[in-house]
């Protein structure tokens, strides 16, 4: 094949899947074995070297197939340009965790959601309490690991079985990670597949709602086997007090989340969204906690160091800050570097020719979405990639059948996100077993919020409901998109 230019409109747009598919998908193959190497072997779970050894394997490939860097590179730098909204609003929400917890913000959640807790309802209430933490902290790992450890330790107490509560933790905390403005999965996912942040938690609704309200009655209802209220509530007040004893616990210190939840309800941007819910909780921070100016700049550059004395809440309250972001971001330009360059040299659509032999249904479409997701999430391990990959994979296939984008991201997530946690090879599986201290496919199957969502999502996609279409006809986007193109023009009608 001839070499390419920059100028050039392969080099431009990408190369045709050439006649060895498995040519086509080595520079992926190879990656995701020096992913599982990273992974199994050497037992590390950051996977930034090995997707920059990915890029370079693709590089290698594009020489052995006579073809340049140059327009390889110019493609993933294309491709991390697109995820360039998303790094600035996780820098942001780093920011904005510092601020919320020097505001009260997060303690004055944390105090009032440990008021719900009932031992005669203790999975119920664990659940409850670690989707409220995560929602306001935007990090499931951070919940099972501060307070998810802690419940794990009252369970035992409790007489409950450590599967059952790991269910528990797992289920709330992953939901808050899912749904939450301030997750690093939550923004990565729309932005890999071109969907405005606040449409995609909208469009997550249908899925993720019918599975917690399904989970919490199915942990009530297991609860009531276990729970006593003549037991003692000595931890638990012991945080509260520690709390209440550290900051002024006061309706006031909700503010900055108030901010953030009315403008999202009223579609505001993301990124002024999430700056102006700092700036709302450094200001609570300076009159109503005390907090000196210099202190705020320090806690919204470094983060939070929280010593209160009280390990769990220490653990809990010390994050945040912009450099609390470097590792998702610096992997987020990793994961979308080494996506443009696979994407460029022919990977994505040798899988797509595969993939639009196949799929011609609605059901069909969602399926895919789920099983390239959770293929994905199985061989590669890597949560990011596992968000990213099938996003710029599908993006076109769904606006090609006439469904918006928002089905896609909600997949991916349901099968992605909520899945991580219940794969033991994963990155999400192995943290958890790791921290609780007990094994993924112990507590996988009490997990209910995880698996019931994707079910919900398959459900959904069979009857046709909570799928929308756009609003155009997509023949017409099909038949014009191409015109400047070296692609051919997919013609193929449009099914349900």
């Amino acid at each position: 094949m001839e070499q390419d230019t920059i100028e050039n409109g392969s080099a431009q747009n990408g190369y045709e899947p050439s006649s060895s598919f498995l040519l086509d998908i080595a520079p992926l193959l190879l990656t995701a074995m020096i992913l599982m190497v990273q992974f199994f072997v050497f037992k590390d779970f950051t996977p930034h070297i090995p997707l920059a050894c990915g890029i370079l394997i693709t590089g290698l490939f594009m020489k052995l197939r006579r073809r340049s860097w140059a327009g390889m590179e110019e493609n993933f730098l294309k491709v991390v340009k697109i995820g360039l909204p998303a790094m600035i609003i996780l820098m942001g929400v780093g920011m904005l965790i510092g601020s919320w917890i020097i505001a009260g913000t997060v303690p004055t959640i944390l105090y009032y959601g440990f008021s719900i807790f009932s031992p005669s309802s203790f999975l119920f209430s664990v659940c409850l309490i670690c989707a409220v933490i995560s929602l306001a902290t935007g990090t499931s790992w951070g919940t099972v690991g501060t307070v998810g450890l802690a419940m794990m330790g009252i369970g035992l107490g409790l007489g409950i079985p450590a599967h059952f509560t790991g269910g528990a933790i797992v289920s709330g905390a992953f939901f808050g990670d899912k749904m939450s403005p301030l997750s690093d999965t939550t923004n990565l996912t729309p932005a890999a597949a071109d969907v405005d942040l606040w449409e995609h938690i909208r469009g997550m609704l249908p899925t993720t709602v019918p599975a917690m309200i399904t989970a919490l009655a199915l942990y009530a209802w297991i609860g009531m086997s276990y729970g006593n209220d003549n037991v003692n509530m000595s931890t638990i007040q012991a945080l509260q007090s520690t709390l209440a004893s550290n900051y002024n616990i006061s309706l006031i210190t909700l503010l900055p989340a108030v901010v953030v939840v009315g403008a999202a309800v009223f579609k505001m941007p993301a990124i002024p969204t999430v700056l102006g819910g700092v700036v709302v909780a450094s200001l609570v921070a300076f009159f109503l906690q005390g907090v000196g100016v210099s202190d705020i700049f320090n806690v919204l550059q470094n983060g939070f160091k929280s010593e209160t004395g009280f390990d769990v809440v220490d653990q809990l309250l010390s994050k945040g800050g912009v450099m609390s972001m470097t590792w998702v971001v610096t992997l987020t330009i990793f994961a979308l570097a080494f996506i443009g360059s696979i994407e460029h040299y022919g990977t994505l659509r040798a899988i797509m020719t595969k993939i639009n032999n196949i799929v011609k249904t609605r059901f069909g479409l969602v399926t895919t979405t789920y099983a390239s997701v959770i293929g994905v999430g199985t061989i590669i391990g890597d949560v990011y990639t596992t968000l990213v990959l099938p996003g710029r994979l599908l993006k076109d296939k769904y606006k090609e059948m006439g469904y918006k984008r928002t089905t896609l991201t909600r997949s991916i997530e349901d099968s992605g996100t909520l899945l991580s946690p219940l794969i033991p090879w994963n990155m999400g599986g192995s943290f958890v077993a790791a921290t609780l201290g007990i094994a993924t496919l112990t507590y996988a199957p009490f997990a209910f919020a995880c698996w019931l969502s994707p079910l919900f999502g398959l459900l959904w996609a069979a009857l046709g409901k909570f799928t929308p279409r756009e609003d155009e006809p997509t023949k017409e986007i099909v038949l014009t998109k191409t015109s400047n193109s070296t692609e051919p023009a997919n013609t193929a009608s449009i099914n349900n």
